[in-house]
């Protein structure tokens, strides 16, 4: 079983929706798609999973404080403070905060407006 296939349910984890904008009048061919911005909290120890992928919602994530490590494809990767991580159809992955204060993400993603 690769480490990816043994990630753990999700928890200490706190998921904040800060906007979001319609997309359909904005841009056409977008109907029914909104760009959403949320802030994600990760308590030390917390766990942002199962493993999840992101087809049909691509998006990135800005580090504001702490580390998060993502998992994906076998290898763990640490992200401080600053840009994070491009997801787009080929992610699959899940999160983890490996430090001792508490990881803080802005996520920005085009979702299904249903």
């Amino acid at each position: 079983m690769s480490e990816d296939e043994a990630a753990p349910e999700t928890r200490g984890v706190a998921v904040e929706l800060l906007d979001t904008v319609d997309l359909g009048p904005e841009i056409p061919g977008l109907e029914g798609r909104r760009l959403r911005m949320r802030m994600v909290t990760i308590e030390p120890g917390g766990v942002f999973g199962p493993v999840h992928d992101h087809k049909g919602r691509p998006g990135i994530v800005y580090v504001l404080r702490g580390t998060i490590t993502d998992h994906r494809d076998g290898i763990a990767t640490d992200y401080g403070p600053g840009v994070g991580w491009p997801e787009d159809r080929n992610t699959i992955h899940w999160l983890e905060n490996r430090g001792t204060v508490a990881a803080v993400e802005i996520s920005v993603d085009v979702v299904s407006s249903e």
